[in-house]
């Protein structure tokens, strides 16, 4: 069960290099729209004892500290993060949030980038989209290409719908990146060709300009997941290497 503090890090991401993390979720606790089972902050309902949202004022505290902190010991950044204990763009100051964020970083940290890993259910809303688009790297998450998957994979809270985020992602012009997890249960296997295939249909036509792949690497709250090989992700979606698009595999 992991519990982030508001700002936290740097910590090495297998993705992002030197991730400076800011979290927008309680400190204690956990807010999220989806219940992934892969999910290394735990179940949601484990998550309730704390329900308190960080201020915008908090965190531009709490960041420009830490920047300060970091530049007078040299330490590197290369991603200012937005990840926690949950689904960011929850959070009801996220837009003015990501505005001082970008201020902070280009006073400290120009040369970092800033990232918000988000699972893409709220960029249908203007004032989240504009914001997303605002920052570096928007990475966005589609584990499954089908809502039955979704459920099982996911479980959003209800609501939610793959063909609406998709349509919504449209709105980058291909300008973010494409984030999903591969794995395996008893109930399903993202290596499968009809997992496989509706989800390539769906980079398809998202053209993002880049992929980020991987699998599980730390206890998830469901027993039982396998995950998969980098050898054997390479394989999978060697098609869609074959057709120009950039990939990133993380085992």
């Amino acid at each position: 069960m992991i519990r982030e503090e508001t700002v936290f890090g740097p910590i090495f991401s297998r993705r992002l290099g030197s991730s400076l993390g800011i979290n927008l979720l309680p400190e204690k606790g956990k807010i999220c729209n989806f219940d992934c089972i892969y999910c290394e902050c735990g179940w949601n309902r484990d998550g309730r004892n704390d329900m308190v949202l960080p201020t915008a004022n908090k965190v531009q505290h709490d960041l420009e500290k830490k920047l300060q902190e970091l530049c007078a010991n040299g330490t590197p950044v290369d991603s200012i993060t937005f990840s926690g204990d949950g689904e960011p763009t929850l959070n009801p100051q996220f837009a003015e949030i990501i505005d001082l964020t970008l201020a902070l970083r280009d006073r400290y940290y120009p040369q970092a980038v800033v990232s918000v890993l988000s699972n893409a259910t709220r960029v249908h809303i203007p004032q989240i989209f504009e914001a997303l688009r605002r920052v570096d790297n928007p990475i966005m998450k589609i584990d499954a290409p089908t809502n039955a998957l979704a459920a099982l994979i996911n479980q959003p809270a209800p609501g939610y719908d793959v063909g609406r985020v998709v349509e919504a992602l449209k709105q980058f012009d291909g300008n973010f990146v494409l984030q999903t997890c591969m794995l395996r249960s008893a109930e399903f296997d993202s290596s499968s060709p009809e997992v496989l295939n509706g989800w390539m249909q769906i980079v398809r036509q998202l053209h993002p300009r880049e992929i980020m792949v991987y699998t599980i690497d730390r206890p998830t709250p469901m027993q039982g997941l396998q995950k998969i090989s980098p050898e054997e992700m390479y394989k999978m979606v060697q098609p869609l290497i074959d057709e120009g698009f950039s990939i990133q595999i993380k085992g």
